[in-house]
């Protein structure tokens, strides 16, 4: 990339808002912002988007691959809002699909969110978020949406050696719904890839509503495509810890299933998954840094759900990752009986193959490489991460 920008053959492209709303909506009805949206909503986006641009240009220190995916990333967003949005001018009956009370597991990410996560997916009572969904949650006449997210994966695989490592993907596989807040722009996937401070603190001090607005518009409309409105959907994804007032606000029925895990052996984890990230965005990235940065958000997102949970009316219970590890049908069992959920022999069936399939995931390597990580070997050889000296 960066030969093509010195040769000429291609202009950098700028990560400024009316340069990439210029190439996201270009072809679109300028009304299909407003699809579906009050104007709070589609200021909020513009707002979310102004700052996230100033703070990926002051502050991200991107190589070219970052400089290139932050650029695709946000254009994304902006033609998925545009085709979402004519959507619901079309079809303004599926943004208000009258769904079943669903289920979100919240939690630090690595706190075993995924495994109960796909737990209750595999109950075929309940449904979930497919990863190719929430990769693009606009439905079109011929879907092809499953064959782009295994393309999407497969590039992904490519660039980043540890992804599955990391998190156990697949394309039709159940799945967080992160695609879905980082269309509406909620920070967690980028603060995830990007060195972003500004952004991160602007987010945190705004109120999440319009993000969650349009998060329950999207589900709804993925439950009238998927047919499955009449179960319970399993919702999860890390962002849900700091903002479950909100969520809980836009979705008034929804059940809680509050994941925990010992906050330094989350830390360790958040830190290899988020230097897998950033070190091939950005070739000014240091561990003490991420360190610094992901300690203080952990505690803070632990702050903000203990906070919600004390205020929640909604049903909730709570599964400690060591019990989990130790017999996950016993912390399953309370799940339900807590929740007042029906936990059946073809739930329990079910389970069990979810168990054997995961199994099989590469994400069971993940342990020995925090072990390695603590020394800064799995690191070393990676470009784009400063390792300090006492670690190696």
């Amino acid at each position: 990339m960066r030969h093509i920008w010195r040769s000429g053959l291609s202009a950098k492209p700028r990560l400024e808002p009316d340069a990439l709303w210029r190439v996201g909506a270009r072809g679109l009805d300028p009304r299909d912002e407003f699809g579906g949206r009050s104007e709070a909503d589609a200021e909020d986006f513009r707002e979310r988007l102004a700052q996230l641009c100033r703070s990926l240009r002051e502050e991200a220190r991107l190589n070219a691959l970052g400089h290139t995916l932050a650029y695709g990333q946000l254009t994304a967003a902006i033609r998925k809002r545009h085709a979402l949005g004519r959507l619901w001018r079309q079809r303004p009956e599926f943004a208000a699909t009258p769904i079943s009370p669903p289920i979100a597991v919240v939690g630090q990410m690595r706190a075993g969110t995924t495994r109960v996560h796909r737990l209750l997916a595999a109950d075929p009572a309940h449904t979930a978020t497919r990863f190719c969904d929430s990769f693009d949650p606009v439905p079109r006449t011929a879907d092809w949406r499953a064959l782009k997210g295994a393309f999407a994966l497969a590039l992904a695989r490519r660039i980043n050696p540890w992804l599955d490592t990391l998190h156990p993907f697949g394309a039709t596989r159940a799945d967080e719904e992160i695609g879905w807040l980082s269309a509406a722009l909620g920070p967690c996937a980028f603060e995830a890839q990007w060195t972003i401070p500004s952004y991160v603190e602007f987010s945190e001090g705004r109120d999440p509503g319009p993000v969650y607005s349009e998060f329950a518009r999207i589900l709804r409309t993925d439950a009238a495509i998927r047919r499955n409105a009449d179960r319970p959907r399993v919702l999860k994804c890390p962002q849900y810890a700091e903002d479950l007032t909100a969520l809980a606000s836009a979705l008034p029925d929804i059940r809680v299933v509050a994941a925990r895990r010992a906050d330094e052996d989350v830390l360790q984890s958040t830190l290899s998954m988020v230097a897998s990230q950033m070190a091939f965005q950005s070739d000014a990235v240091s561990l003490e840094q991420i360190e610094s940065g992901w300690r203080r958000k952990l505690a803070w997102r632990i702050r903000r759900m203990d906070a919600a949970l004390g205020a929640l009316a909604q049903p909730c219970t709570t599964v400690d990752f060591e019990q989990l590890n130790a017999n996950w049908r016993a912390a399953m069992a309370r799940v339900y009986a807590d929740l007042g959920l029906d936990l059946t022999p073809g739930a329990l069936a079910a389970m069990e193959r979810e168990r054997s399939r995961a199994a099989g995931d590469a994400h069971h390597a993940h342990r020995p490489q925090i072990a390695r990580f603590e020394w800064g070997q799995a690191l070393l050889p990676t470009p784009g991460i400063k390792v300090p000296t006492e670690r190696r």
